[in-house]
């Protein structure tokens, strides 16, 4: 997007997880058609492909965004989940993409047979999207047909559902197109993280879009009760990690009448990592080198990720989420990248670790 963007170089760390990621979605698309399949042969009903496949693609982006959204508060709760935060933007984009094929559908060219003179080959992956295939026997186009023909905005049972996932798709959209850190940086990251939060905008919609939409067509009580358990997991989820951090934030350490704060003896620190205080509202993340110790912001400028939760690799904080880095001496990160966070006056007295203020202002090397 500019010359200071380059390509995303593909490690074979990221290939694996975008390996596993598109191979669970095909893997859960086939099974998900192969079965349904299968149960209308066994009760001898007829069945819609596309409909199997409206459905299938369907579910799958709605598990999926539940999956995306789990990962900020686990991680929160257990650093196990950085590794898939740190590769969270691609299942997001998936999200979209597999919710977009829902509506739209998708349809491999044919135009090779019709060189020939051949027909096109039947193929059961092709298929029609909800916008198409519910439109199939009206004359109006699928998109005025979709905001026209259902008005019943102050019924419950007959509300125009649809509209709904319209308002969500509309939303996992600019999520999409604005996982890029060229938006983060020219947005600001305040903006950019505001205009992300509207994810929660667009999952209530679609909630509202699967319980008006698929839950009164298909009454079934397995159904409904997954739908309550996606939504009751993500809210606990969010709860649980929020009180967790409000915990944290709720023990300031009090400032003593010379400016410093006794945070106990080095010993207390792991070498290469850091114990996180809140002082005078902030939290600081104290490092341990050796016999050296430094005093950062615990928040990292891509995300507002949490520094005192990494470690120190090659003289600099890493962060965890997404591996932003920090110089101990000046919190400055090294040439080309220009982030920087304030760093805090930190001493050792007779072994003991004290913190002091105010806090330096952040300085570029």
């Amino acid at each position: 997007m500019s010359h200071g963007y380059v390509a995303v170089q593909w490690t074979r760390r990221k290939l694996i997880y975008d390996g596993i990621l598109l191979g669970s979605v095909s893997a859960y698309l086939l099974l998900f058609m192969a079965i349904s399949h299968w149960w209308a042969a066994a009760a001898n009903v007829p069945l819609e492909s596309d409909g199997v496949a409206i459905r299938a693609y369907g579910s799958a982006a709605y598990i999926l965004l539940h999956l995306t959204l789990s990962i900020g508060p686990l991680a929160r709760l257990n650093p196990l989940f950085h590794t898939l935060l740190f590769n969270r933007r691609h299942m997001g984009v998936m999200v979209f993409v597999v919710g977009f094929l829902h509506v739209n559908g998708w349809h491999l060219p044919m135009e090779p047979w019709s060189w020939f003179g051949q027909k096109a080959p039947e193929l059961p992956w092709s298929f029609h999207g909800a916008l198409n295939w519910y439109n199939d026997f009206g004359n109006r186009d699928p998109l005025v047909s979709l905001f026209t023909s259902n008005r019943h905005f102050n019924n419950f049972e007959l509300f125009p559902f649809e509209l709904l996932g319209v308002v969500g798709l509309a939303v996992l959209f600019v999520m999409a197109v604005t996982s890029h850190d060229f938006w983060l940086t020219n947005l600001t990251a305040p903006v950019w993280k505001a205009i992300h939060m509207a994810v929660y905008v667009g999952y209530a919609a679609l909630v509202g879009h699967v319980c008006l939409g698929a839950l009164q067509s298909n009454q079934s009580p397995w159904l409904a009760a997954l739908v309550l358990a996606g939504l009751f997991w993500l809210l606990s989820i969010h709860l649980i990690s929020g009180w967790r951090e409000w915990a944290i934030d709720g023990h300031p350490l009090a400032v003593e009448t010379s400016g410093w704060v006794d945070l106990g003896p080095i010993d207390a620190i792991a070498d290469g990592r850091a114990k996180v205080v809140v002082l005078a509202g902030e939290r600081v993340a104290v490092f341990r080198r050796g016999a050296e110790v430094f005093a950062l912001s615990n928040v990292c400028q891509h995300q507002n990720g949490p520094l005192g939760e990494g470690q120190i690799v090659n003289g600099c904080v890493v962060c965890p989420w997404h591996g932003y880095e920090y110089r101990l001496e000046t919190g400055a990160s090294p040439p080309p990248f220009t982030e920087c966070v304030p760093t805090f006056p930190v001493e050792l007295h007779q072994g003991r670790v004290r913190l002091g203020l105010p806090p330096r202002q952040p300085q570029q090397t």
